[in-house]
């Protein structure tokens, strides 16, 4: 559907009636000033100060490319929530104003916080979202690729958009259902790329631009991995895949204009050069631990002036590890970066209060920016980590395909546990002081109580609450019944944490979906002792709601 059409559609569909607002006419969910009050609203200056009239231009250039991108997220996310945001736009209305807040900060009509319930009207989030046919189940899907084998691959790739044509199932890849969107975003790729200073970030540009008109990422991400400390760097491709519910493969676009922080970034060659011992180190068969020595492990510390898409909604990423297709990570590796501003403020305005609220004062205390941020750098290094292919019983498998739906959350926790074993190596092996080891341990399950406020409609949240359960079913972390704040044993968390990474390794490296799924529903639900205990935090906003120096413009 064209852009007039929606609006056009738009128009019919949310029209106010008199002065009723259209977001009470079409039924609130209960509490809308209390849930937006969970995001704090924290401002993401572009400080171009240094930067020359052309480098300008070129950000500019950037931001108006990642635009389209958040255009194009909007209809993976939401159709109808992006027609609802447009009928509101300009309404005066406090209560139409805190729909479209709300809106703008999911993405769609879909409360995160509450586990996705809706938070106007009443349908309920379809767990395809604009990737399939709204009533289209995955038994339905499966059952229709045995009887039509040779449409798997279509319907299957991370790059289609499904669609009914007559009785048959239709996988219309994204450059021709999104061709609109894309064209525009090229041109300003292209346009940033004349404008660049620097050779190698001008040639990924042109790169790119052209991958966006075959949704083939592979040149232009070997590219991206080849840029030297550039001063300048962009994520803006289809990646992640949480939005897909349905099966789990499904890639969102996302996007981040970066500015490089050289004093922060040079910090990250130690890590940079252990990856290869690490991924040895792994407790996990050596056949399902592929080699990392040779392979690029480019770190970049950045500060994102903007970001659109999967980038911009929801949960408020601190950091990266791209690309995902594993023949990259086989050939070449991964990139980490580091969002230093939504970091920073993630620590200052979230973790820190929360955990003085819900852990023993004297643990709390040993939380800390430095701590947080090293778990954070083994998280991303630690998505690289680990089997790069499933072995399954009919062969060689994607382990997102493998896996399903469950994929990201699997992902997302093995990072995390692989992150803190790596950790814990560097500090056996010197690499790092011993003296720090409980600050990072502690750092970790701070950040755990941040996360697990999210609640599991979140992969993020889902990921950390499963951690949180086991960690206290080894007894790594308790709850004094008395305070209602829980503290660590910092002798059990080396095994705790060992046996996590070897178990959720182990998941992915099987593709065992049915084993991944167990786990996860065994260990994700919230304890009545730890709802009671965040309580305490109550008044301690949830996650970030950036504002950026460049205007947001939604179409």
């Amino acid at each position: 559907m064209s852009i007039a059409a929606q609006k056009k559609k738009a128009s019919r569909s949310y029209r106010s009636s008199g002065d009723k607002p259209v977001s009470v006419r079409l039924g609130l969910a209960t509490g809308l000033p209390q849930q937006l009050a969970k995001w704090r609203v924290v401002k993401m200056p572009f400080r171009a100060a240094g930067l020359t009239p052309r480098q300008r231009q070129m950000v500019e250039k950037l931001v108006d490319a990642s635009r389209y991108l958040d255009d194009i997220y909007w209809r993976q996310s939401d159709p109808e929530g992006l027609t609802l945001f447009h009928e509101l736009e300009g309404n005066n209305n406090r209560i139409d104003a805190e729909v479209r807040r709300m809106l703008m900060i999911n993405g769609s009509r879909f409360d995160l916080l509450r586990n996705n319930e809706p938070f106007v009207g009443s349908q309920p989030m379809p767990p395809g979202r604009g990737f399939y046919p709204p009533s289209l189940t995955r038994e339905q899907i499966e059952q229709y690729v045995q009887l039509h084998p040779d449409s798997k691959a279509e319907i299957y790739s991370p790059y289609t958009v499904v669609r009914w044509q007559g009785k048959e199932l239709v996988g219309v890849p994204y450059h021709v259902a999104y061709r609109s969107l894309l064209g525009p975003a090229a041109r300003d790729l292209r346009a940033a790329a004349t404008l660049s200073d620097d050779p190698a970030f001008a040639k990924f540009l042109r790169l790119r631009a052209d991958a966006l008109f075959t949704d083939d990422y592979y040149a232009s991400d070997l590219a991206w991995l080849d840029l030297k400390d550039p001063k300048f760097d962009v994520i803006f491709a289809s990646y992640e895949t949480y939005l897909d519910s349905l099966l789990g493969v499904k890639t969102s676009y996302g996007a981040a204009v970066l500015i490089r922080n050289q004093a922060e970034s040079r910090k990250l060659a130690l890590y940079e050069k252990y990856v290869p011992e690490i991924q040895d180190a792994l407790p996990l068969a050596a056949d399902d631990r592929p080699s990392k020595r040779g392979l690029a492990t480019p770190m970049e510390v950045m500060d994102a002036p903007f970001r659109g898409g999967d980038l911009r909604h929801g949960y408020q990423a601190v950091a990266d590890n791209l690309p995902n297709d594993a023949r990259i990570h086989e050939a070449k590796g991964t990139k980490k970066i580091f969002f230093k501003n939504f970091m920073d403020a993630r620590v200052n305005y979230v973790i820190l209060p929360v955990a003085k609220r819900v852990m023993r004062p004297d643990q709390a205390a040993k939380v800390t920016g430095e701590g947080y941020l090293a778990g954070t750098l083994l998280h991303e290094i630690s998505h690289g980590l680990g089997p790069a292919f499933a072995r399954t019983a009919t062969g060689k498998a994607d382990i997102r395909e493998a896996i399903g739906p469950t994929y990201s959350e699997l992902e997302e926790a093995k990072a995390d546990a692989v992150g803190m074993f790596g950790l814990k190596w560097l500090v056996d092996h010197g690499a790092l002081p011993k003296s720090r080891l409980q600050e990072y341990y502690a750092s970790y399950v701070g950040g755990l109580f941040r996360t697990v406020r999210f609640g599991t409609g979140e992969a993020h949240g889902r990921a950390e609450m499963m951690e949180f359960n086991y960690l206290t079913e080894q007894k790594a972390v308790t709850r004094d019944s008395a305070t209602g704040r829980y503290s660590l044993d910092y002798a059990k968390m080396p095994a705790a944490v060992e046996a996590l990474a070897k178990e959720l390794l182990e998941q992915e490296a099987t593709g065992d979906r049915a084993r991944a799924e167990a786990w996860f529903k065994k260990y994700d639900a919230m304890p009545e002792d730890l709802k009671s205990s965040l309580q305490k935090a109550a008044d301690v906003p949830v996650d970030l709601d950036p504002v950026f120096s460049f205007p947001e413009r939604v179409k």
